[in-house]
């Protein structure tokens, strides 16, 4: 695809494994092929990344795609999106960048389009419509550039970046959907939480993605999951995505992180960010506690945030995805009602923290707490277990 082969291997590596690469410990996979289906030579990973950014491109693809999600035990959702729970449904794609994709459940369908910089997803379960764009790379290719071909040594390079930081497999042989494939799995060595792996599996004659996993070290089957089938690549028509999101939906405008804009504003962004626990509580409404440590993590950052308008801090404890992220702000009308409903058919249970009443979001790949004390709201959350968040929550409520 034109747009894989556009952005320099070192950012997509990043891209495509970020959210494992920094999990501790070489978690094993089970690379199942769907058996039956063609199963391509042996390669090393350098020659088939390389193959694959260097393949050319395709005038589109439409696929049927399998979305599972295992983050949250299906008892606890009730007539739920798709999103959270998982389905089945379609996906396009055309040259010129446009993506959209369909997935169909009973408790309602969801889109997620991208549309040249722009991305909408809407949840028919709670008739939301997200919308945003997306983040604006720097040193991404451009121009000539971007048709001049990955080097060996570009994809070597990226490899040994990643490698720094986690355990990398060769190029697996297999199949995905009935396409000969090559997977890679990500092993992330430290400070990964709850993230165990992830693999990523690409198409080894057209270099396209059909497959990506992420495992938690909780279980040894992908907890997230999207693999397509029925793989069909050709042009795509326009009218695929002519499609909109319902007149009457809300709206929630995801907004974009200054580094993503222009470079200017990037700039102005960076200059004008507060930072610093005595900076960030003097520009707030409420008293920040903001501890030097939660259990066994030290204070990392302290920053200032604008939530919808109001000021809020964002401290970080300890590094990795098995740090820690607490979130507080002036508390909300309605902020202390613990087990409420969170409108996607998602009732959070609610648990004690120092005789505060919180809601908590147990995942198999962390857990969010919520709650609120005198006057402030405090979300915690974290790649770590119940009982940490929980700890930290009461360091925080001291």
């Amino acid at each position: 695809m034109k747009f894989v082969r556009t952005m320099p291997f070192r950012r997509l590596a990043a891209l495509l494994v970020g959210v494992v690469v920094l999990a501790s410990g070489a978690t094993a996979i089970a690379f199942a092929a769907s058996g039956g289906g063609p199963v391509p030579p042996a390669k090393p990973l350098d020659r088939a990344a390389l193959d694959a950014l260097n393949a050319p491109s395709v005038p589109g693809v439409t696929a049927r795609i399998k979305f599972t999600n295992r983050l949250i035990d299906s008892g606890g959702l009730e007539g739920a999106s798709p999103i959270l729970t998982g389905a089945g449904g379609r996906l396009w794609y055309a040259e010129d960048g446009r993506v959209r994709l369909e997935l169909q459940s009973s408790g309602g369908d969801a889109q997620v389009v991208f549309d040249r910089g722009r991305v909408w997803v809407y949840d028919a379960s709670s008739n939301t419509v997200y919308r945003g764009s997306l983040p604006r790379g720097r040193g991404e290719r451009s121009g000539s550039d971007a048709d001049k071909p990955v080097t060996l040594a570009d994809v070597q390079r990226a490899i040994s970046d990643i490698a720094g930081q986690a355990d990398l497999s060769g190029a697996i042989p297999g199949d995905v959907g009935g396409r000969p494939v090559y997977e890679v799995r990500v092993s992330p060595r430290r400070d990964g939480g709850l993230v165990g792996a992830g693999a990523l599996a690409w198409d080894a004659v057209r270099g396209v993605p059909l497959r990506l996993a992420v495992y938690s070290t909780r279980d040894s089957t992908p907890v997230l999951e999207l693999e397509a089938t029925d793989v069909s690549y050709g042009p795509v028509a326009a009218s695929a995505f002519d499609v909109l999101p319902p007149s009457d939906a809300k709206t929630v405008q995801v907004e974009t992180p200054a580094r993503s804009r222009g470079d200017g504003e990037a700039r102005r962004g960076e200059r004008n960010r507060v930072t610093g626990k005595a900076a960030v509580a003097k520009a707030l409404p409420f008293r920040l506690a903001a501890p030097a440590r939660l259990g066994d993590l030290s204070r990392q950052d302290v920053r200032l945030l604008d939530l919808h308008g109001s000021r809020a801090a964002l401290v970080t404890y300890g590094h990795g995805l098995g740090g820690i992220a607490v979130i507080e702000r002036a508390a909300d009308v309605g902020d202390s009602k613990a087990g409420a409903d969170s409108g996607d058919g998602l009732r959070l249970p609610e648990v004690s923290v120092n005789g505060t009443s919180a809601q908590e979001l147990d995942t198999a790949l962390g857990t969010l707490l919520r709650f609120t004390r005198r006057g402030i709201s405090y979300t915690v959350v974290g790649s770590v277990s119940p009982a940490a968040a929980k700890a930290a929550a009461r360091a925080l409520t001291r």
